[in-house]
């Protein structure tokens, strides 16, 4: 126990101090690898809405700092513009980057109607996205989406919104309505969300199995209190836990970090997010970066 805080207290004060000297966050970080050289099973990105206050450019450089290359853009800034020719400019400057883009959203599906669904989902074949997660669908449009579903091949992964969401509680709750659709119509988890609403998230994980799509990783220091959010590794949210959840189903997506607060100046907490998760799959045996 006295080994596994002084880790995270190393961990976390190392990432600190990077943020406030300005250098690259873990740029002295070595490679971490398994006795058998393979890689994490545990991939880790980032949500752009962590950067909601940044341009696109701002974004790439942060991710550099990061050493990360997976990405899930939101219609946010200029992050990935809804308009094609915009948005065909953003996936060129991620891809010379060197990032990719593996889910997008949370994307709305407010209208019940053909064209808007179908301009969400021609949104994301044009950026070669697999993956929409999906904020606030109605029960009533799930047969619609499944149609687009089959059609472009692209997945639903439906995002809740914890005790606020007037349809989307818990994963539980997406996982009851989705059951009867096509398998590629399944859940984002929020665990932040998740564990607020009142919902052991590593049974959620295990619930969700093979429609469990995307994760979005926060931290609180309070599940009762959405403004209790912390850099992951201060709360007490079950990293470790949840970690060894994804891997026992084979999980084959991203764990994206959603860092919602200090908007304007979300660098510092990311970093040490950053460095706590890497620091808890150093201490599981695996390569961190994937």
């Amino acid at each position: 126990m006295t080994d596994m805080f002084s880790r995270r207290s190393f961990l976390l004060s190392g990432a600190a101090a990077a943020a406030a000297c300005g250098a690259p966050a873990l740029a002295a970080m070595p490679e971490l690898t398994r006795a058998d050289g393979k890689p994490s099973p545990i991939r880790l990105g980032l949500a752009s809405y962590t950067f909601r206050n940044f341009s696109r450019e701002q974004l790439i450089g942060f991710m550099k700092q990061l050493h990360l290359n997976e990405l899930n853009p939101k219609d946010a800034k200029d992050h990935l513009p809804m308009d094609p020719a915009a948005e065909a400019q953003a996936v060129a400057d991620y891809a010379a980057a060197g990032i990719h883009l593996h889910a997008a959203g949370a994307i709305y599906f407010r209208e019940d109607n053909d064209a808007d669904i179908r301009s969400k989902f021609e949104y994301c074949k044009r950026a070669g996205i697999p993956v929409i997660v999906a904020g606030d669908p109605s029960p009533e449009t799930l047969p619609h989406l499944e149609r687009y579903v089959r059609e472009y091949d692209i997945r639903i992964a439906i995002h809740n919104h914890g005790p606020e969401d007037k349809l989307w509680h818990s994963p539980l709750d997406v996982l009851k309505a989705v059951n009867k659709f096509d398998p590629r119509i399944g859940c984002c988890i929020d665990v932040g969300h998740t564990v607020r609403a009142g919902t052991d998230v590593v049974a959620a994980i295990h619930a969700a199995g093979p429609r469990l799509f995307n994760l979005h990783m926060k931290d609180l220091t309070d599940f009762t209190a959405k403004e209790s959010q912390v850099a992951v590794g201060d709360g007490i949210m079950p990293v470790r836990e949840i970690f060894e959840a994804l891997i026992a189903i084979k999980y084959p997506g991203f764990v994206d970090l959603e860092y919602e607060v200090h908007a304007d100046d979300p660098m510092p907490g990311v970093i040490a997010s950053f460095a706590y998760m890497r620091g808890v799959l150093a201490g599981m045996g695996y390569n961190s970066r994937g």
